[in-house]
């Protein structure tokens, strides 16, 4: 209990010197006209409220109840948009974070979402903390409903202080729905958001989970793997009973509950999309419908297929996001489920120009807008930020 309450007044006292540090840069950015410090990529940007229409139904130390109201505060069927977007990369370079980071805006103030969902390698700066905190604020001045899931490059530990305190930094804001999660599960940020709707039905449940970084060698033995298999991690036994016990209660409760998933390694099932085509590319294989976009880079699952994908099928899965891989953008219909990459906003690592010299008109960094129906179908479709591009031609 001690070393517990050190490390929350450590986390609070770091965080107080962040901000503390942060309103002086903010303060000189003023006084500049905006010109410095330039590590403030997010105001550079120049966000402006946005606005939502959503309101807290309900929250639990794992979930959070919300829908979209009219203006006398009930929940509505109205269509319902949910942006996705993943691999940030947030680094030192402030130029390409300032890159990143507007095109991200001006895709929010013109799609004016009701939610925005990251999936993971966001912040990987070596401010990390204050970086966080930076994107928080911003997103708060946004106002618009938001949530992320940690990705491979965040933290390198499963479970610690400082991805903790990661966490933190963005669930202290009003507008940020994450939430660490039940103890009992592997690493931060497992959790629910459920969408209702008119009457208090339930129109969507959204399952966060935390899909680690690299496989653990004491837990091979457990998926039938080598001591010496390596490779990316994947979602834990006790993460798949979670979701089969959480949809059951969801089932009794409201008896219907069609899920979406989002982490960011994507599952083993995301490899049979695509095949080589023998010349060092990719083509869809037929073994799924494809319904839009390309891939350029093999898919970066784990060896083990935890069943994941078997669990959506018997729980009312309906279609998982992930990220991870920056250069494949597309979306396809596999037994009955969406797989789904949301496009990577970076351009501070490996994009379709760095890797295979494709000019910026045909790069996929972008939005994945999800759009709710009345109904509870999903129209899924990118949007990409070369479409700037374009209109800055025009």
């Amino acid at each position: 209990m001690k070393i517990e309450r050190f490390y929350l007044l450590w986390g609070v006292c770091r965080q107080a010197a962040a901000r503390l540090g942060l309103g002086c840069e903010r303060l000189l950015f003023r006084l500049s006209g905006g010109k410095a410090p330039k590590a403030l990529f997010t105001l550079r940007a120049d966000p402006q409220p946005v606005g939502t229409d959503v309101r807290i139904l309900n929250e639990t130390a794992y979930s959070t109840d919300i829908a979209k109201c009219d203006p006398d505060g009930q929940p509505t069927d109205a269509p319902f948009v949910i942006v996705s977007s993943t691999d940030f990369h947030y680094d030192e370079d402030a130029e390409k974070n300032f890159q990143t980071t507007a095109a991200f805006v001006r895709q929010i103030r013109e799609v004016k979402p009701d939610l925005v969902v990251l999936t993971g390698d966001v912040i990987l700066s070596r401010y990390q903390q204050v970086d966080a905190i930076k994107f928080a604020d911003m997103m708060e001045t946004l106002g618009v409903y938001w949530t992320a899931v940690f990705g491979n490059h965040e933290v390198r530990e499963p479970r610690g202080f400082y991805k903790w305190l990661l966490l933190k930094s963005f669930a202290d804001h009003p507008h940020c729905l994450v939430k660490c999660g039940p103890d009992t599960l592997f690493g931060y940020g497992n959790y629910i958001i459920n969408i209702r709707g008119a009457g208090g039905k339930l129109r969507k449940s959204l399952f966060f989970f935390d899909s680690g970084r690299d496989l653990l060698p004491e837990l091979n033995a457990a998926y039938g793997l080598s001591p010496e298999t390596t490779g990316y991690d994947c979602l834990k036994r006790e993460q798949i009973e979670f979701y089969k016990t959480e949809t059951a209660k969801l089932r009794a409760q409201y008896g219907d509950c069609r899920s979406f998933l989002y982490f960011h390694i994507p599952l083993k099932e995301y490899e049979a999309i695509f095949e080589p085509d023998g010349a060092g590319g990719y083509r869809p294989s037929g073994e799924g419908t494809l319904l839009y976009g390309e891939q350029h880079e093999s898919v970066g699952s784990s060896p083990c297929n935890s069943g994941m994908f078997e669990a959506m099928q018997a729980c009312g899965g309906q279609a998982v996001f992930c990220g991870h891989d920056h250069i494949n953008d597309w979306c396809a219909l596999y037994h009955g489920i969406y797989l789904v990459y949301s496009l990577p906003g970076n351009y501070n690592s490996y994009h379709l120009g760095t890797n295979c010299g494709f000019p910026e008109g045909k790069w996929v960094q972008g939005v994945t807008v999800t759009t709710l129906r009345a109904d509870g179908t999903p129209e899924i479709a990118p949007r990409y930020n070369r479409m700037f591009l374009k209109e800055a031609r025009e």
